[in-house]
């Protein structure tokens, strides 16, 4: 055996054992599209990992890991990841379902990092303006807090994530609000845990795996809208738009202006019926929050007037900005003959129990067959005026229907995200018209081609402005 062949045996035996010492989570659901993407994904890293050698590394999907109704929160489970790995592994490596690694050079990025202190890794996002989804954190000067894209992947070294197990053993989380769970865990990293600020590093990508730009990286992301076969047809999915007398004159005609034309089966709902629009009356008094009775009448309607062929019910709001078109996409990759309630999760409580829910100003997406089994239940509003979405997550929570959630759906304005996370997304929905021209921001985020014929004339307009 020549020298060569010693050095190649002994690189692949040192790549093992460190491949040993890192746990990968994958940060999956378990709605039957997304399981199957997050088992391929750890399919995919175990073979790199057998081919470098005999030593496979953990990986766990953490839709299997708890029963736990947060475990998509990460932080409730650093105890048990402390317990369990806090000897023996070096780091605790996440990724998203769609985060393609490249094992080697993941191993050769964290070999630069001293294992034995204290990490957190990640590639950095940061808020230009303060936004409302963060709370309006660093209001002076949001660019000076990095927070991590999870598409890319991010890293915690075991020194770090036994710190977090013992601080949260000894100030358990308090019952509140995840809004976007990136920005959080590392404002709790960083303050409620002592810790390190993220450490931006360049090899954690979220450039398409057939970029130019991707050779020096050891992750990339590979979906930005996915397809899995035709688009469902327009007449598989049901549009309901909640609105009210009030906004009729202002927000009705951006719809009209916008994405109505996307939709073949769509109808207004309000306390007036406007023929002009036209609007249908539920007969429910307008709430100036909440809508949960209006939210359950819309449902009602669609489960008892509506063609029972057609599977899927959109719910917005009249201030919604949405790309049915893209939607009818999405939803190819989607069994509508399971219980689907999908659109961007947040949570409430989810430290003590609680329950995750779909925030409704994204839109909230249901099979037909998750609306039965909600009406079936006797999970209603505890108030006409209660908050609608959550209302909904805490019944499906009870049945046990899991909330399948989406990045694509935004509750907030393009400009309250940061213009990295937005790079490797086409979005499905925004929210809000404040401050903004909302037929500008359909036509540059939204429409089905960026170059749209509006009022007879071409328009582009630059997202960088947005």
């Amino acid at each position: 055996m020549n020298v060569a062949t010693v050095n190649c045996g002994c690189k692949i035996c040192c790549r093992s054992s460190k491949l040993k010492g890192i746990v990968f989570i994958i940060q999956s659901q378990s709605n039957s599209f997304h399981s199957k993407r997050a088992e391929d994904l750890k399919r995919d890293i175990l073979k790199q990992a057998a081919d470098l050698g005999k030593e496979l590394p953990t990986v766990l999907l953490i839709h299997q890991m708890d029963g736990h109704e947060g475990a998509w929160t990460i932080l409730p489970l650093m105890r048990d990841f402390s317990v369990t790995y806090g000897r023996n592994s070096s780091w605790i490596f996440f990724c998203e379902e769609d985060t393609r690694i490249q094992v080697v050079k993941l191993l050769e990025t964290l070999g630069r990092f001293d294992g034995s202190k204290e990490w957190f890794l990640g590639k950095a996002l940061y808020d230009e303006e303060s936004t409302i989804i963060h709370h309006y954190a660093f209001a002076e000067n949001p660019t000076v807090f990095k927070f991590p894209d999870f598409a890319a992947g991010w890293a915690l070294s075991i020194p770090l994530v036994n710190k977090l197990a013992k601080k949260l053993k000894s100030e358990p989380l308090k019952s509140d609000f995840t809004i976007d769970l990136k920005h959080e865990i590392a404002l709790y990293i960083w303050q409620r845990g002592e810790g390190p600020h993220l450490t931006p590093v360049p090899e954690f990508c979220t450039d398409d795996v057939n970029s130019y730009k991707v050779e020096h990286c050891a992750t990339t992301f590979s979906n930005f809208l996915p397809l899995c076969g035709e688009p469902v047809k327009k007449e598989d999915v049901f549009v309901a738009v909640k609105t009210c007398r009030k906004f009729h004159g202002d927000r009705i005609p951006v719809v009209k202006q916008t994405w109505e034309r996307e939709a073949a089966l769509i109808e207004y709902y309000s306390d007036y019926a406007d023929i002009s629009i036209p609007t249908i009356d539920l007969g429910i008094p307008n709430t100036d929050r909440g809508h949960c009775g209006k939210t359950f009448a819309i449902l009602e309607r669609f489960s008892n007037h509506s063609s029972p062929r057609t599977p899927w019910l959109v719910v917005v709001d009249d201030d919604t900005l949405i790309s049915i078109f893209r939607l009818r996409k999405l939803l190819s990759c989607y069994d509508p003959n399971e219980p689907v309630f999908l659109g961007e999760r947040y949570g409430y409580g989810l430290g003590t129990g609680g329950y995750s829910y779909i925030t409704g100003g994204g839109g909230m997406v249901f099979s037909r067959i998750a609306v039965q089994k909600l009406l079936a239940s006797k999970c209603r509003c505890y108030s006409m005026d209660a908050p609608d979405d959550m209302v909904l997550g805490m019944c499906f929570s009870g049945l046990g229907i899991p909330i399948t959630h989406s990045p694509l759906f935004h509750q907030a304005r393009p400009m309250d995200y940061p213009k990295g996370y937005l790079s490797h997304q086409i979005p499905v929905s925004f929210h809000k018209h404040w401050n903004i021209d909302p037929v500008k921001v359909y036509f540059t985020w939204l429409a089905p081609n960026t170059e749209e014929s509006f009022n007879g004339k071409k328009v582009r307009y630059n997202r960088e402005d947005l």
